[in-house]
């Protein structure tokens, strides 16, 4: 298929709005003891959302914090009661939790009692994660059309649940099957307006995309035969050994963001709306590490800073404590003052500095190709908010914008 016209998407959005933004709503939600982080995020996504400009018109966020906190009630009640009932079932078969282990036994029975728990609340995380995507497609509108996708959830669980027991016994070989399919599973029940998207290609063309991953491997086994086989001491040994998983670390997590950047730039080009509209991502792997990398040494040492001076105004105060005297009630309060700032302004700051260029990134990279068919795509009916993310936001899961 060609597509003759294309569209580059564009972002607008400036560090010193959204920063104040992030770093105002975060202080609410810190003072409100994590009610207003509902309202916080949607207004954080309102702000991102109408950045993102394609042509003359930018998407639109239509979500609201009643809407996600009225959610995350409801998912609250369900996971009490799901858990409850897995602690009745582990019970029934003589698994339940010690307060303070003493025997070999109870330490193996606490073990047991903790990976069945978790492993029980990985099918409700892979429902979260489908039904937030689902959720904010349901409330984002580009042109005042409105995106959509499929009940679908629970398909997705179980085909999760299979890639992923298959990639795990294949030692990662199968990763790319698996992205690939749960990818195509999400895009092929996903609409604009009356318009349904299509994910086009092969699986196997993203074994490309684990070269990182392939020189991880690569290094590790040369490592460890080089260790092996030299004629080192024993203390150096050790010393390469000790330096080795650093070294591991870096090149794995190249080969992650590696993979990530190139698995999205294949399956956006095999991407098709109607058959007649066409997508091309280019982003670029160095460009979104420099992000990451120069992003956190800024917010690491900004937050270092502030953490020094709550730590001086600390230790000021015990000083004046063992010299006798009593710690002014002032001090306590800009203490306790400077540490809700710090951690405030800690989400702050990664939003400015790595999330936000990260998103603009992948958009200024993006093009929409044959974009003229757009025009001729209808409003698709309202979608009900249903638990509105509240599920991700329970099992944690909701942090991200």
């Amino acid at each position: 298929m060609s597509f003759n016209d294309r569209l580059t998407a564009s972002y607008s959005g400036g560090r010193g709005p959204l920063f104040g933004l992030a770093f105002r709503t975060a202080l609410l939600t810190l003072l409100t003891l994590g009610i207003y982080r509902f309202w916080a995020k949607t207004r954080i996504r309102k702000y991102i959302w109408s950045s993102i400009r394609l042509g003359g018109d930018t998407l639109e966020y239509t979500g609201t914090g009643l809407e996600k906190f009225l959610g995350f009630l409801v998912a609250v009640v369900v996971l009490a009661v799901y858990l409850g009932l897995v602690q009745l079932v582990l019970f029934y078969f003589g698994l339940h939790f010690v307060v303070e282990p003493q025997t070999e036994a109870e330490i193996l029975m606490q073990m047991s009692v903790f990976y069945l728990s978790f492993f029980a609340l990985v099918p409700l995380m892979l429902f979260a994660r489908y039904r937030a995507r689902r959720y904010m497609l349901a409330r984002t509108r580009f042109r005042g059309i409105r995106f959509g996708m499929d009940k679908a959830a629970w398909g997705y669980v179980w085909r999760a649940i299979g890639h992923g027991i298959l990639t795990f016994l294949s030692l990662g070989l199968l990763l790319p099957r698996q992205t690939f399919w749960l990818e195509k599973y999400k895009t092929d029940r996903s609409h604009y307006g009356d318009t349904r998207f299509v994910q086009g290609g092969k699986w196997t063309a993203l074994y490309p995309a684990m070269r990182g991953y392939f020189l991880g491997f690569a290094l590790l086994v040369a490592s460890i035969v080089y260790i092996a086989m030299s004629r080192l001491g024993s203390a150096d040994r050790i010393a390469v050994a000790q330096f080795l998983p650093l070294g591991l670390l870096a090149v794995f997590g190249f080969g992650f963001v590696y993979y990530r950047v190139h698995s999205f730039r294949y399956l956006t080009a095999q991407k098709t709306l109607a058959g007649a509209v066409g997508f091309l991502a280019l982003p670029r792997t160095g460009r979104v590490l420099g992000i990451y990398i120069v992003g956190a040494l800024v917010v690491g040492l900004i937050v270092s800073f502030i953490f020094g001076v709550i730590g001086g105004v600390f230790a000021v105060s015990v000083a004046a404590a063992e010299n006798g005297a009593t710690p002014g009630a002032g001090s306590i309060v800009i203490i306790a003052a400077l540490y809700l700032v710090a951690l405030a302004m800690l989400g702050a700051l990664a939003l400015v500095f790595i999330i936000q260029p990260v998103i603009a990134h992948f958009t200024e990279t993006m093009t929409v190709l044959n974009p003229a068919a757009l025009d001729a795509v209808r409003q698709r009916a309202h979608d009900a908010g249903a638990d509105a993310e509240g599920f991700a936001d329970a099992l944690d899961l909701g942090a991200a914008v």
